[in-house]
Formats: C-alpha cells, structure tokens, sequence
C-alpha cells in the first residue's frame, strides 16, 4: 500500500498491516496454519496469486519466512497476537451482528473446525470419522481423524462411520463463535450427536470450538 509518509508507529505498522486480507492471514498463521495450501484453503476469497503478494508483502517486512513445508512466523509476528486478537475483543463487542446469509459458509466453518479438534491419544480408536450433516441448505462432510492427524473429506471417504453430528448450519456457527454454549445445544436437542457410546461422550471435550469464542462470549456477559 501507499506509504502515509508520517513518522508514527501506528502509521507504520499500518502500512504492513493494512492490505486487504493481510490480517486474516496473520488470524490462520498465529493458531497454526503453515502450509500455502491451508491458507488459501481457510481464506475462500482471496486468490493464489494474491496470496503469493500477501505473503511476499509479509515477508519482506519482517514477519513471515519461507519454510520448506511451507511459512512460519516470525518473532514480530508472533508478537501480533495480542493485536489480532484485541480486534476480536473489540469486534465482539462492536461490530459483530447476527449473521447475514452470505456470511455463513459451510465449507469454511468445517475446515475452522477440523483445525480444532484436539484428539488426547486413545489406542482404543486408531481412526475416528465423524460425518457432519448440516440442514439449510443440506451439505454432508466428514472429519477423519487419526493421531496427529485430521482431514477433511467432501465426500464420503470409504471409512465405517463413528459418529454423525447433525444440526442447521446457523445453529453450527452460533456454538462455534460463542453466541451459545454446546452443552446447551447438544442437551436442547439442536445439535446431536448419534453413534458409538463411548465415543460421543468423548467428542465434545476433543472440540476446542473458534479461538475468538471466548472473546464473543465476554462481549455477551458484557452486553
């Protein structure tokens, strides 16, 4: 972007930071997303070709390198966390609204997901598939997940199912974001969770829902 041309850190850190897209890649890179495919798997908007600027933007001021899998974080910008996710406080509390159609995606809300699932290990079960069926507008996915290791499959990957988590795509968004508490929506009956006993008590803990949930559900006590 066009320098301010001003001595002042913030109009600094602006000029790195205020690129369109800029800061959603910095959100994917500071709760783990390396890989170019990932990223541009997680940011459905953005083209390859701007994400290659974005990233070589970012790198060439300080806060990503090159890896051989991929890109990482710097120190400076790991350092942003605190500022990436101030934003979420402030934008929960000011600028966050029910949302529009437009703004609920099923494919990118199953790939936030699948990044965070946090499986302990569990020699009992080598391979869990969850299949997820949202309603509204019907869209089927499946979550294979091994040790170390969770995929995203858009049609069924052969594998005998474990579980099958049902619930409306709007319902899905409001548990991940924090507008309502998934115990809540799993005892109401808005989200179920049908398969192997043992395995459906287990889901929910292995669930860590968006890294901004709590920052939405503190701007609710708040309000």
């Amino acid at each position: 972007m066009k320098p301010y041309a001003q001595y002042c850190p913030i109009a600094k850190t602006a000029e790195i930071l205020g690129d369109r897209w800029s800061i959603l890649i910095l959100r994917d890179m500071l709760v783990g997303t390396s890989r170019f495919n990932d990223l541009a798997r997680g940011l459905p908007g953005i083209s390859r070709t701007l994400l290659v600027k974005r990233l070589t933007h970012l790198r060439a001021s300080g806060l990503v390198v090159r890896t051989d899998d991929g890109y990482q974080l710097t120190r400076a910008g790991l350092d942003l966390r605190t500022l990436v996710f101030s934003m979420a406080e402030w934008g929960a509390r000011w600028a966050f609204p029910e949302p529009s159609e437009e703004d609920l995606d099923p494919d990118l809300l199953v790939w936030w997901i699948h990044g965070q699932v946090d499986r302990p290990g569990d020699s009992t079960a080598p391979r869990v598939v969850v299949q997820i069926e949202f309603s509204d507008p019907s869209s089927w996915y499946w979550l294979v997940i091994e040790p170390g290791d969770v995929s995203v499959c858009l049609t069924d990957p052969g594998f005998d199912v474990d579980i099958v988590m049902r619930s409306s795509l709007r319902t899905m968004y409001s548990v991940w974001m924090g507008f309502q508490d998934l115990g809540t929506a799993l005892r109401s009956g808005d989200i179920t969770l049908d398969g192997s006993s043992a395995l459906v008590r287990r889901f929910p803990s292995w669930l860590r829902l968006s890294p901004v949930n709590p920052a939405v559900r503190a701007a609710r006590r708040g309000a």
